[in-house]
C-alpha cells in the first residue's frame, strides 16, 4: 500500500487526480496549499507528493524547499504549459519530474509508478553488492549509499538513478534523450532541460567546484558522461 499526497488548491483537479489514481494500492491525502501539504508530510508516512505550483499561503516550490529538508519521497509537479521558468526552477530544488495540465490519465498513472517503483527500490535496498567507483565518487549499490570524497551524500531517486547510469557506464556519453528514455521510460520530449537540472544538481552535490566538474562531463553537442580523471 502506497501513500499519496494530491495538493493543488482547486478542489476540481484534486478529485480528477484522485480518479485517475483509484488504486487498492494507493492511500490518498489531500492538501490545498504548501502549508497543509508539508503537516501531512510530517504526519502521515507518504511515499509520493503530487504538488501543484501557484497556491495561496505558501506555494509548491516553497513547500518542496521544506518539504525536502526531511524526506527524499519523489515529488512531482503540477504545472500549466506557461509554466516553463517554474518547472526549472522545481528540477533545479528537488522536483523529480513534472506533469502539464490539462493532465492525461495514462501520463499521471505511468510516472506515479515509474517514481514509486524506484523510489521503493532505493529505500528498500537491491541485491547487488557491487560499488561503483568513479575518482572521489563512490556507489554502493546494495546500502543505497553515495560517497563524495568519503562524505555521504543525500540524493533524489532520480539523482541517483542518473548517477548509477553514467557510473555503471563510464566514459560512454549519453544525449539527454537517451538519460530520459532510460530514467523517465517516457518518450523525451523536453528532456534536455530537464536532464540538464539533474545533472546540474548532481554536480553541486558531488563536485568541489560544479563549474569545472572533475567526474560529471559534458561532451559539447553530445551529451554526458562520468569520467575518472
Amino acid at each position: 500500500m502506497y501513500n499519496i499526497l494530491i495538493c493543488d488548491d482547486e478542489q476540481d483537479i484534486v478529485n480528477a487526480l484522485k480518479i485517475y489514481l483509484n488504486d487498492e494500492n494507493y492511500t490518498l491525502y489531500e492538501a490545498y496549499n504548501g502549508r497543509e501539504a508539508m503537516e501531512i508530510v510530517a504526519r502521515e508516512e507518504i511515499h509520493l507528493v503530487l504538488m501543484d505550483i501557484m497556491m495561496p499561503e505558501m506555494d509548491g516550490i516553497e513547500a518542496m524547499v521544506k518539504i525536502r529538508e526531511k524526506t527524499n519521497v519523489p515529488i512531482i509537479l503540477l504545472t500549466a504549459k506557461s509554466e516553463d521558468s517554474d518547472k526549472i526552477l522545481g528540477l533545479t530544488v528537488g522536483a523529480d519530474d513534472y506533469i502539464t495540465k490539462p493532465f492525461n490519465p495514462v501520463e499521471v498513472s505511468a510516472r506515479v509508478k515509474s517514481q514509486l517503483r524506484r523510489y521503493m527500490q532505493l529505500g528498500a535496498g537491491n541485491i547487488r553488492k557491487d560499488v561503483l567507483k568513479c575518482g572521489g565518487i563512490e556507489l554502493d549499490d546494495k546500502e543505497k549509499k553515495v560517497l563524495s570524497d568519503g562524505e555521504e551524500v543525500s540524493l533524489t531517486p532520480t539523482e541517483y538513478d542518473i548517477l548509477k547510469l553514467l557510473m555503471e557506464n563510464q566514459g560512454q556519453v549519453f544525449s539527454p534523450r537517451e538519460i530520459y528514455q532510460r530514467i523517465w521510460n517516457d518518450l523525451p520530449y523536453g528532456s534536455e532541460n530537464t536532464v540538464a537540472v539533474h545533472i546540474r544538481h548532481l554536480r553541486e552535490k558531488l563536485e568541489i567546484n560544479p563549474a569545472e566538474p572533475r567526474y560529471l562531463k559534458v561532451v559539447w553537442g553530445q551529451g554526458y558522461k562520468c569520467e575518472r580523471r
